[in-house]
């Protein structure tokens, strides 16, 4: 226990092992629907969906345990959700690719990504963005999974005139979500040590209560085979040889880049592992977890893994050092033999776990400098264009695109450093190549 203690530097950070098992716990059962999504969603492309099970898993466990033995930080990975759906219905099924060559793509780029992380350019662009943006980014992080916890949770729902719109109180989604959410909260301001843990496993009883899930008919099973999927990524890079293809490559790459990017950013404050000067230690070490995993996943068989916004559930349940994320990965290993159980927390379940996050990480709008509209437009621009576009890199590219703009127009050009002005025309690229 002692070398525990000393290796994580749990003492340092203010934690103990319980607290990060409950932590690792509470980030694992936020996120492991997408044991359950992931199969669906590639499944769309004609893979096998056994075989995208267990890779989900494997590629899970082994970009956590990157992150937490190596990086010391309390941030899950798994397969992205958004790019696995452009990964089927965009690449597969729209561009009429196999599934096989999309696997390949996602390898290449994945190497790229490693080279990009090797050469430390991540972490320039990183230490390169103003304090005041990384609070919008992380603040942004929390109003978009509030967002998706209330979506999750059947609270708002689609609209044909207004986009979105309140949900039905006939929907027993909704009265799970509702009753975990007043639970929860009860339990945090009462500071009940686990309270988003607890509220979890209160909502997945009251959810089997209401008939929203089902009781498993069985509690273990074996793993599906890899064998479907395994290796294909490797025996299909033939297939990377036309312009359309590197285009895969190139936007697999963005996304993935600026996504992950911007989650470590959010979730590092938020865990308050930034020091005064606005960096974060060891993130090369975080970075290399997310780019290892997704080119260990594009060869289990699986789309891009990167860093997890549902990570944010466990930090607010106290999780600060690696071994959070380790249980996290050791949790995910024994998922494969566990996946009947599983299908009870489902993401009715884990919204209230969502919206109370989104809570905490919103307090970050606090720190930002409002009274100066050159900083107040781009930070309201991530903030919003997050939940509103629905994706944390297009939310980071409205307000990294405008920032050079505005500081340019309040005659504080020399304070944007060459890489802002140089990521402001990557994001005008990366919106082309989208809309392309």
């Amino acid at each position: 226990m002692e070398f525990i203690n000393k290796y994580f530097e749990l003492d340092k950070l203010g934690s103990n092992p319980k607290r990060e098992f409950i932590a690792g716990l509470t980030t694992f059962f936020a996120m492991c629907y997408i044991l359950f999504v992931n199969p669906s969603v590639l499944g769309a492309s004609g893979m096998d969906k056994g075989a995208v099970f267990t890779a989900t898993a494997l590629a899970s466990a082994l970009g956590c345990l990157i992150m937490g033995i190596f990086a010391n930080y309390p941030i899950a990975t798994a397969p992205s959700l958004g790019l696995n759906a452009f990964f089927a219905y965009t690449v597969c099924i729209g561009m009429k690719v196999k599934w096989q060559t999309a696997l390949a793509a996602v390898f290449v780029a994945s190497i790229i990504f490693i080279l990009i992380t090797v050469f430390k350019l991540r972490e320039l662009i990183v230490d390169n963005i103003p304090n005041d943006l990384k609070f919008a980014i992380s603040a942004g992080i929390g109003i978009f999974i509030a967002f998706l916890g209330l979506q999750n949770g059947k609270m708002v729902v689609n609209s044909a005139s207004t986009l979105v719109t309140i949900g039905s109180f006939k929907d027993p989604a909704a009265w799970v979500t509702i009753f975990g959410l007043l639970v929860t909260i009860f339990l945090m301001i009462r500071r009940v040590p686990g309270a988003i843990f607890i509220g979890i496993v209160l909502s997945s009883i009251f959810s089997i209560l209401v008939g929203q899930s089902k009781m498993p008919t069985s509690v273990v099973s074996l793993a599906p085979s890899l064998k479907p999927s395994f290796g294909q990524a490797i025996f299909h890079l033939g297939d990377i040889n036309t312009v359309q293809m590197w285009t895969v490559v190139l936007t697999f790459l963005l996304v993935a880049f600026f996504d992950t990017t911007g989650t470590l950013i959010g979730l590092a404050h938020q865990a308050g592992l930034v020091d005064k000067d606005g960096k974060m230690p060891r993130i090369g070490k975080a970075m290399a977890a997310d780019s290892t995993a997704m080119m260990v996943g594009s060869v289990l068989g699986t789309s891009p893994v990167g860093a997890y916004v549902e990570s944010s559930s466990g930090i607010a349940a106290g999780g600060r050092s690696g071994l959070t994320a380790v249980w996290v990965g050791i949790f995910f290993l024994l998922s494969m033999f566990f996946s009947p159980l599983l299908s009870v927390v489902t993401t009715t379940v884990t919204a209230p776990a969502l919206i109370i996050v989104g809570v905490l990480m919103a307090s970050n709008l606090a720190k930002i400098s409002w009274n100066k509209l050159e900083i107040a437009v781009p930070a309201f621009l991530i903030m919003v264009g997050m939940p509103l576009t629905y994706s944390i890199a297009d939310g980071m590219a409205l307000g990294l695109i405008t920032y050079p703009i505005t500081m340019a127009a309040a005659k504080r050009g020399k304070e944007v450093s060459p890489m802002m002005w140089i990521l402001c025309v990557i994001f005008i690229i990366y919106f082309l190549i989208l809309n392309v």
